[in-house]
């Protein structure tokens, strides 16, 4: 009857609102918070995104984009990612399961017929950063070839046949060379690039326009300069072939694209709930001891409230992004010089989220 269609309008707005929780933001506490950490104005800067239930909620830009032309910092900066790209890389590799190409638990020896123990290493040991192979980033021979085109192979041939320093599964200790591995099966198996897989199958497939693969050569627009700061000052970033850090920190994004990906995951839009739930399980080394990391995720919390967050670092850049599961709130920050670093107060402004959260429910 028509006489109900108000009534039913004002139970599902009802319903909707018992469903979505907002947090309460407080938006000077985080502006001072900001304002602590990048004091010059003139310097280089970040930007900082708070978004509940896939909709931007607090967005500021601070500092410069490039300080030579001195550029101001807008939102829609696009920023090197570091070790963000790994939870790309992570998924990729689930999506590739999902198509029946590989599983977690198959051993590299499967696909990289001639690497050392590769019988016993896996994918999810790769994955799980528990395989104990060599962190190429802590080779002292890595500064030979840090400007050099590097194949994926060269770059496995790097550091595979270094003595590793602790059995598969014995324990967690973060590892760039796993997810180096990781890109060179990709392309193994998907027959692509990782750039080609990466782009197609995630990015132009969610609309993240913006997103790419890293290049100091290409003309991209909106780019943050990265900087250090050195006792003389700030000077612009060293040079890295970004062949080097591969699937294990060569992408950029910004901070829209990086919430389409965040909205995606949620979305179950590239991967189903089966393949989901494993980049977001904590697993455990050998005998037994839980840790908090996932598939390209550390699971943690901050408060009792549990959070799925990464970092990264690389030349001139570093960025943090935190998502809180319980009330749908995802908080980023990217910052372009490595003086900056945005993962203690991203954390902090996600602790403020989630102090929100709670207030929001009384």
């Amino acid at each position: 009857m028509p006489f109900i269609r108000p009534f039913l309008s004002i139970a599902l707005c009802l319903t909707l609102f018992v469903l979505f929780t907002y947090a309460q933001i407080p938006q000077r506490k985080i502006d001072s918070l900001i304002n602590k950490e990048f004091d010059d104005l003139n310097g280089p800067g970040g930007v900082f995104l708070i978004a509940q239930h896939g909709k931007p909620i607090y967005q500021r830009a601070v500092g410069k984009a490039n300080i030579e032309l001195g550029t101001d910092m807008v939102a829609d900066n696009v920023f090197q990612l570091g070790s963000m790209t790994k939870q790309f890389t992570a998924v990729a590799i689930l999506m590739l399961e999902q198509q029946g190409k590989l599983k977690v638990n198959d051993p590299v020896l499967k696909y990289i017929s001639d690497y050392p123990g590769g019988d016993k290493t896996t994918i999810h040991h790769l994955l799980t950063h528990t395989s104990g192979i060599k962190d190429f980033t802590k080779m002292p021979s890595l500064q030979s070839i840090a400007q050099n085109e590097m194949s994926p192979k060269m770059m496995v041939d790097f550091f595979k046949n270094e003595p590793v320093d602790y059995p598969p599964g014995e324990k967690f200790e973060y590892n760039n060379s796993g997810y180096m591995v990781l890109g060179y099966i990709i392309e193994l198996t998907s027959g692509q690039t990782y750039e080609e897989f990466i782009c197609k199958n995630i990015f132009q497939k969610l609309g993240m326009i913006h997103s790419r693969y890293a290049s100091d050569s290409a003309i991209i627009k909106d780019r943050a300069y990265g900087y250090q700061k050195k006792a003389e000052g700030y000077v612009n970033k060293t040079q890295i072939n970004f062949s080097v850090p591969f699937a294990s920190g060569s992408l950029i994004s910004t901070l829209q694209d990086m919430l389409i990906w965040q909205n995606a995951l949620n979305k179950n839009i590239l991967l189903n709930a089966v393949e989901t739930k494993k980049a977001f399980t904590k697993y455990h080394t050998n005998d037994g001891k839980e840790f908090t990391y996932g598939y390209g995720w550390h699971l943690k919390d901050i408060n009792g409230t549990a959070t799925r967050e990464h970092g990264g670092s690389i030349f001139g850049f570093k960025t943090m992004g935190v998502y809180i599961p319980e009330g749908d709130i995802y908080v980023l920050g990217l910052s372009n010089c490595d003086c900056h670093s945005p993962t203690q107060l991203t954390r902090d402004i996600a602790a403020l989220a989630v102090e929100g959260l709670k207030k929001g429910r009384k």
